[in-house]
């Protein structure tokens, strides 16, 4: 739902994009059609008037830049926003004796939000909207069990969200992620196990490379800092992944097969 005009007017105004920059920009929005078919029958073809093409390059920046003046907005609140194209997270952090006023700070928040969106043609989608109260486990009795409102909705507050393909839990232990990951993990190991054992050992070890390590290597920095018997599990997948390319039993050493894969 970018509009058009809006979004233009806004490179014109906000970012100083003029000349045959800005006419590129409009160049690339107009002259889109689209139209709806099921089965052999067809709707007619209309221009579309407002949006981003989908899955193009320009798509994330142009979403964010169309809603740039959140960024304000969430800041004038004493909140650090997140913006990802049309996904936006906004956290704030308070002393454990002080909840229930960051409560009302982030509830004013967002319906400014709102009514920013609003002036925008865009539309809060609070069905989609999760709160996620984090703290140690020491002060995990004094996280609010309260519903948060979220413009006219009242949202319960999860234990755990999913933010870019992470499971974030409130103690910030990282065990649902790692838990989703280590089984994801075995799962694509035991298809890969169920192929004819006609398969070379390079074509197993490039299937492993494709399918199981970039579940393990995908933003792992956040990892950092988590004791060792947490981490150990994902090492588990890893010398299960080195024994299937090997064709090695599960108690045999796996420290040589590490090596001659070159990983860590």
């Amino acid at each position: 739902m970018v509009d058009h005009a809006t979004l233009l007017r806004r490179l014109e105004v906000s970012y100083g994009l003029r000349g045959h920059v800005l006419g590129w920009f409009q160049s690339y929005l107009d002259g889109h059609t689209q139209y709806v078919r099921r089965g052999t029958s067809s709707s007619t073809v209309t221009f579309r008037l407002c949006g981003v093409p989908q899955g193009s390059v320009l798509e994330p920046i142009l979403s964010v830049l169309y809603m740039a003046d959140l960024l304000w907005l969430v800041n004038k609140h004493q909140l650090c926003p997140h913006l990802y194209a049309d996904d936006t997270q906004m956290y704030g952090s308070c002393h454990p004796s002080a909840p229930s006023q960051l409560q009302e700070r982030v509830s004013a928040c967002v319906d400014e939000v709102a009514l920013l969106m609003w002036s925008n043609w865009l539309q809060l989608n609070t069905s989609k909207t999760e709160v996620l109260w984090c703290a140690s486990s020491r002060h995990q009795h004094r996280i609010p069990r309260t519903p948060s409102r979220v413009s006219f909705d009242i949202i319960q507050p999860a234990s755990s969200v999913r933010d870019l393909g992470f499971y974030l839990d409130a103690n910030a232990s990282m065990r649902m992620y790692l838990s989703r990951t280590v089984s994801n993990c075995f799962a694509v190991l035991r298809q890969i196990q169920s192929i004819p054992r006609s398969l070379t050992r390079p074509v197993l070890q490039s299937l492993v490379i494709s399918l199981v390590m970039p579940r393990l290597d995908y933003g792992n920095e956040i990892l950092a800092g988590l004791p060792d018997n947490q981490l150990s599990r994902l090492q588990s997948a890893l010398k299960a992944a080195a024994r299937l390319i090997f064709s090695t039993r599960k108690y045999e050493a796996v420290s040589p097969l590490l090596c001659d894969l070159h990983w860590l």
